[in-house]
C-alpha cells in the first residue's frame, strides 16, 4: 500500500515542488489549502487520484485533524511576510506550526519537515523572525525528530525575490532598493523540496540551513538580475529612514482603507529583516551534510526572468543577428 504525505500549503511556491516529488516516490499526496479549487493544479504531478487538494484552514484543530487522518509524514510550508488580517504572524507561523506538530504527534505520524527561514531567532526585533523560532520551538515539542529547514531566500520560477526586482526594473531609468549592502545567499527552490524529501522518507532530521552557493550583497543580486534581462538601470539604494517613511505611510494607508489595500511594497517588520545579512552560518548543518549540491542562481535564472527582457522571448534572437556577419 502506498504512504500518505500531507503537505500543508503544498500548492505553494515551495510546497508544489516537494508535491511532484512525492509523487513522482509513489506515495500519496494530500495538499491541505485554504483554497483547493485555486490547487487542481497540483492534479496533474502525479497518476488519477494520487494527488489530492484538500480544504484546511490550520487555525483550527479540527480542520487539521481531519486533513491528517491516515498520514505517513506531514510537511508544514505554510508561512507569511506580512500580517493580514486573523493571518498574523503568532496565529500562522507560531500556533499552527504548534497545532500541525500537536495533532500529528497524537495522530501518531512517524515523520514530519517544518519549513522556517534563516534569521529565526527569539532575540530578533521583527516579529517574523521571532514567530518562525516560536514555531521550531512549539514542533520540537511534540515532534523532537522533526527535520527544521531554514532556507536563505528562495528563487525559482515564481520567487518572490528576483521576479519582483525584475519587474521593477522595466519602470523608468531607476531602480530603488533599502538594505543593498546585506548579503543574501538565495537558494534554490528544487533544492529545498529535495532536502524536504529526505525528511519525509526518515533518511534525515534535525535543524539544516539552506543557501546556495554563492554568498552577495543585494546590490550584487541586483546587478546580476539586469544583466540577465539585459537592461541598464541607475540603481539607487535608498536609506532606512526614508525606508521607515514609506512604510509607516503604506501602513496607514493600509489601515485607512479597512485592509482592502494590502501594503506589498514594504513594512517596519520587513525594514528590520533587510538591516541583517541572509546567509548560512558557519556552524550550521546544511546541504552538503544531506549530500545535495546546490544549484547557483545564474543556472536558473534565465529561464524564468527572460520575459522581463526589453525584447521578451525575441532578445536572444536579436542578440543573434547582431553577431550576423554580413
Amino acid at each position: 500500500m502506498s504512504k500518505l504525505v500531507t503537505i500543508f500549503g503544498g500548492s505553494g511556491f515551495v510546497g508544489r515542488h516537494i508535491a511532484r516529488r512525492m509523487a513522482k516516490e509513489g506515495w500519496l499526496v494530500r495538499v491541505a489549502v485554504r483554497r483547493p479549487n485555486e490547487a487542481m493544479f497540483v492534479k496533474p504531478y502525479g497518476a488519477v487520484g494520487q494527488v489530492e487538494p484538500v480544504f484546511c484552514n490550520i487555525r483550527d484543530d479540527a480542520s487539521v485533524q481531519a486533513v491528517m487522518q491516515g498520514s505517513d509524514a506531514v510537511v508544514n510550508c505554510v508561512g507569511i511576510l506580512a500580517d493580514r488580517g486573523k493571518n498574523t504572524f503568532e496565529a500562522v507561523q507560531n500556533e499552527g506550526a504548534e497545532r500541525i506538530a500537536r495533532i500529528a504527534a497524537a495522530e501518531g505520524v512517524a515523520t514530519m519537515v517544518h519549513l522556517s527561514a534563516l534569521g529565526a531567532s527569539e532575540e530578533s526585533k521583527s516579529k517574523y523572525a521571532r514567530s518562525k523560532a516560536h514555531g521550531e520551538a512549539a514542533v520540537l515539542q511534540h515532534m523532537p525528530n522533526a527535520m527544521i529547514l531554514r532556507p536563505s531566500v528562495i528563487f525559482g520560477q515564481d520567487d518572490e525575490f528576483f521576479n519582483r526586482f525584475a519587474s521593477m526594473a522595466r519602470l523608468g531609468p531607476f531602480l530603488p532598493i533599502m538594505g543593498g549592502e546585506t548579503k543574501f545567499q538565495p537558494v534554490y527552490v528544487d533544492d529545498v523540496a529535495q532536502a524536504a524529501v529526505m525528511g519525509i522518507m526518515g533518511e534525515a532530521s534535525g535543524l539544516y540551513e539552506l543557501g546556495g552557493p554563492e554568498v552577495k550583497s543585494l546590490r550584487g543580486w541586483i546587478d546580476e538580475m539586469l544583466t540577465v534581462i539585459h537592461r541598464r538601470k541607475i540603481v539607487i539604494n535608498l536609506p532606512f529612514f526614508v525606508g521607515r517613511l514609506m512604510a509607516f505611510g503604506f501602513g496607514l494607508l493600509q489601515k485607512l482603507t479597512l485592509g482592502l489595500w494590502h501594503n506589498s511594497v514594504i513594512t517596519s517588520d520587513q525594514l528590520i529583516l533587510l538591516r541583517s545579512d541572509n546567509v548560512v552560518s558557519d556552524a550550521a548543518k546544511g546541504f552538503e551534510a544531506l549530500g545535495i549540491r546546490p544549484l547557483a542562481p545564474e543556472a536558473i535564472m534565465a529561464d524564468y526572468l527572460w520575459r522581463f527582457r526589453p525584447s521578451g522571448q525575441y532578445d536572444a534572437i536579436k542578440d543573434s543577428a547582431r553577431n550576423l556577419k554580413m
